[in-house]
C-alpha cells in the first residue's frame, strides 16, 4: 500500500510540476508502476501474503460467530 500511495504522490507533483518533482521523468514512475504489478500480481502470492490476509479475516469470523452462538446460550 505505502508503494501505491508514493506512486500517487509522485503523479500528482509530477503533473502540477511541484519543485524538483518537475524534472523527473514519467519513466520513473512508470517503472515504479511496473513494481508495483509485478509485487501485487507475482511476489505476493508467491510468499503466501494473499493467502495470510484471506485467512485473518476467516479467523476473525469463526471469532465472532462462536461469540456470538456462546452470547446466545447464556441468555
Amino acid at each position: 500500500m505505502p508503494l501505491i500511495i508514493l506512486i500517487v504522490l509522485l503523479v500528482g507533483l509530477r503533473y502540477f510540476e511541484v519543485w524538483r518533482f518537475a524534472e523527473i521523468s514519467w519513466w520513473w514512475i512508470v517503472g515504479l508502476m511496473v513494481v508495483a504489478f509485478i509485487w501485487f500480481e507475482f511476489i505476493e502470492k508467491i510468499l503466501g501474503l494473499d493467502k495470510k490476509k484471506q485467512h485473518d479475516v476467516d479467523e476473525q469470523r469463526r471469532k465472532d460467530r462462536v461469540k456470538q452462538s456462546f452470547d446466545k446460550t447464556r441468555k
